[in-house]
Protein backbone atom coordinates (compact mmCIF):
# COMPACT_ATOMS: atom_id res chain seq x y z
CA UNK A 1 0.00 0.00 0.00
CA UNK A 2 1.03 3.44 -1.08
CA UNK A 3 0.90 5.77 1.96
CA UNK A 4 2.92 8.68 0.52
CA UNK A 5 1.42 12.16 0.84
CA UNK A 6 2.19 14.59 -1.73
CA UNK A 7 1.65 17.91 0.75
CA UNK A 8 1.43 20.25 -2.54
CA UNK A 9 -2.84 20.58 -3.21
CA UNK A 10 -3.92 19.05 -6.71
CA UNK A 11 -4.38 22.00 -8.82
CA UNK A 12 -7.09 22.77 -11.43
CA UNK A 13 -4.53 23.39 -14.36
CA UNK A 14 -1.24 25.28 -15.88
CA UNK A 15 -1.62 28.04 -18.55
CA UNK A 16 0.80 29.28 -20.68
CA UNK A 17 0.22 33.38 -21.63
CA UNK A 18 2.46 34.27 -24.10
CA UNK A 19 2.82 37.93 -25.61
CA UNK A 20 4.43 38.75 -28.92
CA UNK A 21 6.21 41.84 -30.15
CA UNK A 22 5.55 45.49 -28.88
CA UNK A 23 3.28 44.34 -26.30
CA UNK A 24 5.88 45.41 -23.23
CA UNK A 25 5.09 49.09 -24.61
CA UNK A 26 1.34 48.80 -23.53
CA UNK A 27 0.45 51.91 -21.24
CA UNK A 28 2.92 53.78 -23.63
CA UNK A 29 2.37 53.07 -27.21
CA UNK A 30 -0.71 54.07 -28.88
CA UNK A 31 -3.26 54.37 -25.61
CA UNK A 32 -5.96 55.33 -28.07
CA UNK A 33 -5.67 51.74 -29.55
CA UNK A 34 -4.55 49.82 -26.28
CA UNK A 35 -5.38 51.68 -23.95
CA UNK A 36 -3.34 52.99 -20.82
CA UNK A 37 -3.23 49.17 -19.29
CA UNK A 38 0.67 47.98 -18.83
CA UNK A 39 1.90 44.42 -19.38
CA UNK A 40 2.83 44.17 -15.89
CA UNK A 41 -0.82 45.21 -14.65
CA UNK A 42 -2.27 42.66 -16.97
CA UNK A 43 0.40 39.89 -15.79
CA UNK A 44 -0.98 40.64 -12.42
CA UNK A 45 -4.25 40.31 -12.86
CA UNK A 46 -4.16 37.25 -14.70
CA UNK A 47 -1.85 35.49 -11.81
CA UNK A 48 -4.34 37.13 -9.04
CA UNK A 49 -7.11 35.73 -11.47
CA UNK A 50 -5.34 31.86 -11.67
CA UNK A 51 -4.60 31.61 -7.83
CA UNK A 52 -7.94 32.24 -7.24
CA UNK A 53 -8.83 29.59 -9.33
CA UNK A 54 -5.92 26.94 -8.17
CA UNK A 55 -4.77 27.76 -11.90
CA UNK A 56 -0.47 27.87 -12.17
CA UNK A 57 0.20 30.29 -14.47
CA UNK A 58 2.92 31.60 -16.60
CA UNK A 59 2.84 34.88 -18.91
CA UNK A 60 5.82 35.28 -21.31
CA UNK A 61 6.99 38.15 -23.58
CA UNK A 62 9.26 38.55 -26.43
CA UNK A 63 9.71 40.92 -29.52
CA UNK A 64 12.02 38.33 -31.01
CA UNK A 65 9.80 35.10 -32.75
CA UNK A 66 12.46 33.22 -32.35
CA UNK A 67 12.29 33.52 -28.67
CA UNK A 68 8.41 32.78 -28.62
CA UNK A 69 9.44 29.92 -30.92
CA UNK A 70 11.58 28.59 -28.15
CA UNK A 71 9.13 28.91 -25.57
CA UNK A 72 6.77 27.01 -26.96
CA UNK A 73 9.23 24.26 -27.78
CA UNK A 74 9.73 23.82 -24.23
CA UNK A 75 6.54 24.15 -23.37
CA UNK A 76 5.94 20.45 -24.67
CA UNK A 77 7.69 19.06 -22.07
CA UNK A 78 6.07 21.06 -18.78
CA UNK A 79 2.68 19.70 -18.63
CA UNK A 80 0.37 23.16 -19.44
CA UNK A 81 -3.07 22.58 -20.01
CA UNK A 82 -3.92 25.51 -22.09
CA UNK A 83 -2.37 28.52 -23.86
CA UNK A 84 -3.98 32.46 -24.04
CA UNK A 85 -1.64 33.99 -26.97
CA UNK A 86 -1.59 37.98 -28.01
CA UNK A 87 1.11 37.33 -31.11
CA UNK A 88 0.65 41.26 -31.69
CA UNK A 89 1.92 41.74 -35.31
CA UNK A 90 3.03 38.43 -36.02
CA UNK A 91 -0.36 37.26 -36.24
CA UNK A 92 -0.49 38.49 -39.73
CA UNK A 93 2.89 37.38 -40.78
CA UNK A 94 4.35 34.65 -38.80
CA UNK A 95 3.68 30.72 -40.52
CA UNK A 96 6.75 29.80 -38.28
CA UNK A 97 5.19 30.51 -35.08
CA UNK A 98 1.40 29.16 -36.07
CA UNK A 99 3.30 26.38 -36.71
CA UNK A 100 5.51 25.83 -32.99
CA UNK A 101 1.75 26.62 -31.39
CA UNK A 102 0.42 23.82 -33.50
CA UNK A 103 3.46 21.76 -32.66
CA UNK A 104 2.82 22.43 -28.87
CA UNK A 105 0.18 20.34 -29.15
CA UNK A 106 -2.07 22.91 -26.77
CA UNK A 107 -5.60 24.16 -27.06
CA UNK A 108 -5.07 27.91 -27.22
CA UNK A 109 -7.03 30.84 -27.28
CA UNK A 110 -5.82 33.92 -29.31
CA UNK A 111 -6.06 37.38 -27.57
CA UNK A 112 -6.04 41.08 -29.43
CA UNK A 113 -6.16 43.83 -27.32
CA UNK A 114 -7.80 46.23 -30.21
CA UNK A 115 -10.69 45.11 -33.26
CA UNK A 116 -8.20 43.97 -35.76
CA UNK A 117 -11.60 43.97 -37.50
CA UNK A 118 -12.27 47.43 -37.46
CA UNK A 119 -8.37 48.13 -38.76
CA UNK A 120 -5.90 48.39 -41.25
CA UNK A 121 -6.94 45.11 -43.71
CA UNK A 122 -3.24 43.91 -43.61
CA UNK A 123 -4.71 43.26 -39.89
CA UNK A 124 -7.44 41.14 -40.40
CA UNK A 125 -6.20 38.21 -41.50
CA UNK A 126 -4.83 35.81 -38.76
CA UNK A 127 -2.55 33.10 -39.07
CA UNK A 128 -4.06 31.24 -35.43
CA UNK A 129 -7.54 31.92 -35.88
CA UNK A 130 -8.47 29.05 -37.62
CA UNK A 131 -6.77 26.71 -35.24
CA UNK A 132 -7.62 28.71 -32.31
CA UNK A 133 -10.29 27.15 -29.44
CA UNK A 134 -11.97 30.72 -30.10
CA UNK A 135 -11.00 34.59 -30.22
CA UNK A 136 -11.62 37.89 -28.03
CA UNK A 137 -10.89 40.49 -30.19
CA UNK A 138 -11.33 44.49 -29.20
CA UNK A 139 -11.94 44.05 -25.38
CA UNK A 140 -8.70 45.08 -24.06
CA UNK A 141 -6.72 43.91 -21.38
CA UNK A 142 -10.90 42.13 -20.22
CA UNK A 143 -9.98 39.74 -22.91
CA UNK A 144 -6.94 38.22 -21.11
CA UNK A 145 -9.53 37.72 -17.76
CA UNK A 146 -12.36 36.63 -20.05
CA UNK A 147 -10.15 33.92 -21.99
CA UNK A 148 -8.71 33.03 -18.23
CA UNK A 149 -12.31 32.78 -16.97
CA UNK A 150 -13.39 30.29 -20.22
CA UNK A 151 -10.58 28.51 -19.49
CA UNK A 152 -10.98 27.77 -15.48
CA UNK A 153 -14.39 26.80 -16.78
CA UNK A 154 -13.77 24.47 -19.56
CA UNK A 155 -11.02 22.63 -16.89
CA UNK A 156 -13.43 22.79 -13.83
CA UNK A 157 -16.21 21.06 -16.15
CA UNK A 158 -13.91 18.63 -18.13
CA UNK A 159 -15.16 19.87 -20.74
CA UNK A 160 -13.53 19.43 -24.45
CA UNK A 161 -11.79 22.79 -24.89
CA UNK A 162 -13.41 23.35 -27.97
CA UNK A 163 -16.89 22.32 -26.29
CA UNK A 164 -17.21 24.58 -23.84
Amino acid sequence: MNTTASSAPPRLGKVLVLHGPNLNLLGQREPHLYGATTLADIDRALTDRAERADIVLESFQSNHEGALIERLHAARGEDFDFLVINPGGLTHSSVALRDAVLASDLSFIEVHLSNVHAREPFRQHSYFSDKAVGTITGLGAMGYLLALDYIVAALSDNLDPGKA
